[in-house]
Order: structure tokens, then sequence, then C-alpha cells
């Protein structure tokens, strides 16, 4: 039997409760949902990209990036991309920043297939985006 293996790439803070950044067994790795925190720094509290939606969509990608990689993956190896949005007005410039961070990835794998659902964050993010990949 496979071994789960806990992912902490050094860009993140320690969770803030019993859960890893990211979970690897075997060739299946999940990014737990990853906000817009900058990278950590050592005894500051993590702080918001910034306040518009842009500013936090891309650093909360390059944050599921770091545990992509961390884990052996690229976005190439990504099935599945939820993104939770707290405002329904937001959907069409998520998807703008969205498509074209995309778009300078390069992939050479069809895009994942993705959900998009509206729900609650902590005061002040705006944007939360999770992963599943599938290794060769």
């Amino acid at each position: 039997m496979t071994e789960k293996t806990a992912l902490t790439p050094p860009t993140h803070t320690a969770p803030p409760a019993r859960f890893s950044h990211g979970v690897r067994k075997g060739n299946i790795l999940q990014v737990a949902g990853q906000v817009g925190f900058l990278p950590a720094v050592e005894g500051r509290p993590p702080t918001p990209a910034g306040p518009a939606l842009r500013e936090q969509t891309l650093q909360t990608l390059a944050n599921v990036k770091a545990i992509l990689e961390e884990g052996g993956a690229t976005w190439d190896d990504v099935m599945m991309i939820r993104v939770y949005l707290t405002d329904v007005a937001h959907f069409a410039e998520m998807n703008e920043i969205y498509d074209a961070y995309f778009d300078e990835q390069e992939l050479k794998a069809p895009a994942a297939a993705r959900t998009t659902v509206y729900v609650g964050l902590p005061a002040g993010l705006l944007v939360e985006i999770d992963a599943l990949a599938v290794l060769d």
C-alpha cells in the first residue's frame, strides 16, 4: 500500500487546523483549497495579495502551483479544478484572469475540468481554488 505524503511548500505556513495544503498518495495529488495569501514570512500572519480579485486570483493560482510542484506535478497533470467565489458578480472577471493565466502556462494537455461555486470566505478573501492531479 502506498503511503500518503503531506505537502507544504516553503512559501506556505502550517495550516491553521489539522489538514495538509496538499496530499499525494501514489499517482494522486489533491491540493487543498488555497487562497490569495502572499508567501509566508516567519513571525507574520498570512497577508492577502491585495484587495482586488485579480491580485488574489493570481496569487491563489501561484499557491496551488507551488503545492503541485512540491508533489512532483504540473498544471498538465491536473484533472479537476474547483473555484470558490464570494460574489457571483466576480465570475466574468475571474474567467478572464483564469484564461489569461492558463494561456501563459503553455499547457501541453487539454485544460482541466472546472467547477465554480459561490461561498463565504474569511473577511477580505474573494477566491479559493483547489485541484486534483493524476501523475503518470
